[in-house]
């Protein structure tokens, strides 16, 4: 299992997506979860941000790097996180989980799924463009973001 658990101190959060905040496929894969996020259980954070670099400091396992997605889910008065596919698949099935598309792909081998992930995140600034700096989120979406 790729999840690590740890007692949650710091930020207020129970479901925590951190992304990549320079990459436009990355804002925009945020920007449908807060549209589909019907319960508002997630929060998120850039990679390159200081909520990012606090759960580094806790979780060794979080690369420095900006290439992998991570869910860290609190709601269980512990930290679990999650990298990469594992992550992805957790977020989806938070925001559609009555759909079948994320459980018949969460039956990949993770290993598999992971070089796919890696294959994907290193072509998507050359597929999607990069912005200069982070979205700074809309007043209605900022208390869903974290520092």
């Amino acid at each position: 299992m790729t999840a690590t658990a740890q007692p949650q101190v710091g930020p207020a959060f129970e479901r925590l997506v951190l992304f990549d905040g320079v990459c436009n496929f990355c804002d925009d894969r945020m920007r449908w979860l807060l549209e589909h996020d019907r319960r508002r259980r997630l929060s998120f954070a850039a990679l390159q941000g200081e909520t990012a670099a606090e759960l580094r400091r806790r979780h060794p396992e979080i690369p420095d790097d900006i290439d992998t997605l991570v869910y860290v889910d609190a709601s269980g008065g512990e930290e679990r996180v999650y990298l990469r596919w594992e992550a992805a698949m957790r977020v989806w099935q938070e925001v559609e989980p009555e759909r079948a598309l994320p459980r018949w792909l969460a039956r990949l081998p993770r290993p598999l799924a992971d070089v796919g992930y890696r294959i994907f995140a290193s072509l998507r600034y050359r597929l999607f463009g990069r912005r200069d700096e982070c979205r700074v989120p809309t007043a209605e979406d900022r208390e869903r973001y974290l520092p």
